[in-house]
């Protein structure tokens, strides 16, 4: 699909997103977490992000990740010359000493850790305004964990963080695309996806 076909569905996601009521966002936040405490995770390093806006989710999904794995590292996006987006940096996530950053985004205060700690996170939660049955994952479009993925231990599970209506049949895909493993819906809990060679 060409770049202004997934700019459009882009703009169709995000807008049935911020059609949500506040009560079933609020019910869905709760079950992505409920879901969270039965997902297998050994203690170490996870990898997540803070869902702003009308990203699914809420920090206490973090809590429950800090509690069962006692590391959780939150993703830092930064820019380079013109405007082009960086690998993400990681930070450690402590309750309540989030700051407000760039795009709307919350983020961990320094110190900061290099882009390569994504590499010691065996789960990776990411976000994601659509993911496929084959693992195709739809972002907000700036690249920046397309830049950072390529160090990711192989083994990691990646689990894009969607809305039941999210999980569709087919996405737009491109060769530098990383196949998500999982998928993880507040109907429906964590979902396998198969990969593509």
């Amino acid at each position: 699909m060409a770049t202004a076909g997934k700019s459009a569905l882009r703009d169709r996601l995000v807008a049935a997103r911020r059609g949500i009521d506040d009560d079933v966002r609020a019910a869905e936040a709760q079950l992505l977490t409920e879901h969270l405490e039965q997902v297998e995770i050994a203690a170490g390093t996870v990898c997540a992000y803070v869902p702003v806006g009308s990203e699914p989710g809420s920090t206490a999904m973090l809590d429950v990740l800090l509690r069962r794995a006692g590391r959780v590292l939150l993703p830092v996006a930064r820019v380079g010359a013109g405007d082009t987006p960086l690998p993400l940096q990681w930070g450690e996530y402590r309750h309540g000493q989030l700051v407000a950053a760039r795009w709307g985004l919350l983020e961990p205060p320094r110190p900061w850790l290099p882009a390569s700690m994504l590499g010691e996170a065996a789960l990776v939660l990411l976000p994601a305004l659509a993911v496929d049955r084959r693992g195709v994952r739809l972002g907000r479009g700036r690249g920046f964990y397309d830049r950072s993925l390529s160090v990711r231990d192989p083994q990691a599970r990646l689990v894009a963080i969607v809305r039941d209506t999210e999980l569709v049949d087919e996405l737009p895909s491109e060769p530098h695309d990383v196949p998500m493993t999982h998928a993880l819906t507040p109907g429906r809990g964590l979902i396998a996806l198969p990969t593509r060679e």
